[in-house]
């Protein structure tokens, strides 16, 4: 079997994602990518989490072809391929439909960083990409998601670049959070950290609408203390 130890830890993000109660039925799916043999391993299209296990997970190469496993893999594996294509420093994706991230994405709003809970995973507001066209809803709709998650990062003239690691999520417009992380577990965690500060945002935001972001000082303060070289938080 190609890949036993990855399946294992993917199996395990996706269990972890029913435990924190970030997934309902067979919504969801999280999938971990080895570089140096360019495979990706994915949780399989509508299979009830409690019949999972690792032999079941479905392999893949980075185009989506899928190279072992009997079952189909989740129906958003070109999200998950084009990623990993294009954020090489990224090991593995988690997609849930949560309900506080997934309500944001809906409304096409990104989720501000309005305290240091927020500060201490996501250097920034949480973005949300623009509208999928018709076309693109019509045509390579999986892969047109990715592409949105990938433009959101890229940036353009008016709007700076992000560190897909500094801001590991993505709200897709209209439809739900991605996540990832350098690892399966990592990203599952980043996942049930997103639902939390999205549910904080919210009832932040309903208590007084025009809540302003946390400063750049403590937005620094907060997310370095966790992150790079420099950081002091936790043992070494």
């Amino acid at each position: 079997m190609l890949l036993k130890a990855l399946r294992e830890e993917v199996l395990e993000a996706n269990l972890e994602l029913v435990r924190r109660g970030l997934v309902l039925y067979t919504f969801g799916n999280v999938s971990g990518v080895d570089r140096e043999q360019g495979l990706v391993v994915i949780k399989p299209s509508g299979v009830d989490y409690d019949k999972l296990k690792p032999e079941h997970m479905a392999v893949t190469d980075l185009n989506g072809k899928v190279v072992e496993g009997s079952l189909r893999p989740s129906s958003d594996l070109d999200t998950h391929t084009l990623l990993y294509r294009e954020f090489e420093q990224i090991g593995a994706v988690v997609h849930t439909h949560s309900e506080f991230a997934t309500s944001f994405a809906q409304a096409g709003l990104s989720i501000p960083a309005l305290g240091t809970t927020h500060a201490d995973y996501f250097y920034g507001p949480v973005p949300v990409t623009a509208p999928l066209t018709d076309d693109a809803i019509g045509g390579r709709y999986v892969h047109e998601t990715g592409v949105a998650i990938v433009s959101c990062f890229r940036g353009d003239a008016e709007t700076p670049a992000i560190d897909p690691l500094a801001v590991p999520a993505c709200l897709v417009n209209g439809h739900a959070p991605f996540v990832w992380g350098k690892t399966a577990h990592d990203a599952a965690h980043n996942a049930v950290v997103l639902e939390a500060v999205a549910r904080m945002a919210y009832r932040t935001l309903t208590l007084k609408a025009d809540t302003l972001c946390v400063s750049q000082a403590l937005l620094d303060r907060h997310y370095f203390r966790k992150h790079g070289s420099a950081a002091t938080y936790g043992q070494k």
